[in-house]
């Protein structure tokens, strides 16, 4: 029994010390988002990096979800405006600051040929979140030419996911695992006791 729960103890330590040795770090979060307006609502997800910068901002790195029911179908690079902007440059930067957004703002593409710029608007009378919505042009050959763009004040927030490391998890079972060979060692060795003193009695 102790040959076996000492191998058992071996096999779990190499193993343990693989799965470790070989992985990666966390490198990125998820955060839900949502925002809306007068006819507009859109919401999904975001990866970002997993450091903020001096000011407390992410770096978004991905985004899917959904604006009025179309599918959204990628992120505007961060430096480049959205077709119908120029020449203001999304920066796709994040924050669970107050501000959540930069007066940059992400940027993002829908099924629909349409684009969008949540920012935040700090030269309102009353600062704010603000979307420019670029519609995809009526007439083909003539670039940003929708009839439907606009520039709306939107209700913005951005949460991270909490969920649970992948290696808190690997290292409860492996515990808990580790620990199975010792409670079975110690029952047996009660009821070799419980024998003993029955034998004396």
């Amino acid at each position: 029994m102790k040959n076996l729960a000492l191998a058992t103890a071996i096999t779990l330590a190499t193993t343990f010390g693989l799965v470790f040795g070989t992985m990666p770090a966390a490198s990125a979060l998820s955060w839900n988002w949502n925002y809306s307006g007068t006819g507009i609502a859109a919401s999904g997800t975001f990866t970002t990096n997993d450091t903020p910068n001096d000011l407390g901002f992410y770096l978004i790195s991905g985004i899917s979800g959904t604006r009025n029911g179309e599918t959204i179908t990628g992120l505007q690079a961060a430096g480049t405006s959205i077709p119908g902007n120029e020449p203001f440059d999304v920066d796709n930067l994040i924050s669970l600051n107050t501000q959540q957004l930069t007066g940059n703002g992400f940027g993002y593409s829908t099924s629909g040929g349409n684009y969008s710029n949540p920012f935040f608007a700090s030269f309102l009378p009353t600062p704010g979140y603000l979307e420019f919505f670029s519609a995809s042009s009526i007439m083909p050959d003539f670039e940003n030419l929708g009839l439907e763009d606009s520039e709306l004040p939107i209700s913005f927030s951005a949460t991270i996911i909490t969920v649970p490391e992948p290696t808190s998890i690997l290292s409860l079972l492996v515990l808990g695992t580790l620990g199975a060979p010792l409670a079975l060692k110690r029952n047996n060795l009660s009821k070799l006791i419980q024998k003993k003193l029955e034998k004396v009695s």
